[in-house]
């Protein structure tokens, strides 16, 4: 039986901001990564000098190369807000552990308390012996 996940809204509105950062931040990469290489691309005479355009295509550059790195700083904050969200939410995962600890500790406490029973009818039994050794012995 597979079951359905019915989302409250707030996650579905926050799991469509989270689609629409995803999207727009590799938009991004992609779109600054293709203006990078066709500005690297030789062109030819302009009225502009060609140290002006080099220094001008070196500006480009690098604010594109930091539009780049202020993408991906996103898609990783991103992860970490996909992360944060699964572990606080995944209620069903942390219910199923909680009760295979408690498995575990009832099966240990089972285990105890026969060892302590074993126990105690064992120390019975010699509690018995002696006072059968002393109620029968001359020196009393």
């Amino acid at each position: 039986m597979s079951q359905q996940h019915v989302l409250p809204q707030s996650k579905e509105t926050l799991l469509q901001s989270y689609n629409k950062r995803l999207k727009d931040d590799i938009k991004s990469v992609m779109d600054n990564f293709t203006e990078i290489i066709k500005t690297a691309k030789i062109e030819e005479e302009t009225q502009v000098s060609r140290a002006t355009q080099g220094k001008q295509d070196n500006y480009e550059m690098h604010v594109r190369a930091a539009n780049i790195v202020r993408a991906g700083e996103s898609l990783m904050k991103l992860v970490s807000d996909l992360k944060q969200l699964l572990i606080l939410s995944d209620f069903p995962s942390v219910n199923e552990a909680i009760k295979q600890l408690n498995q575990q500790l009832r099966s240990l406490q089972e285990e105890c308390d026969k060892k302590l029973t074993a126990l105690r009818d064992e120390i019975s039994m010699d509690f018995y012996e002696l006072e059968e050794e002393y109620y029968s012995s001359r020196y009393k």
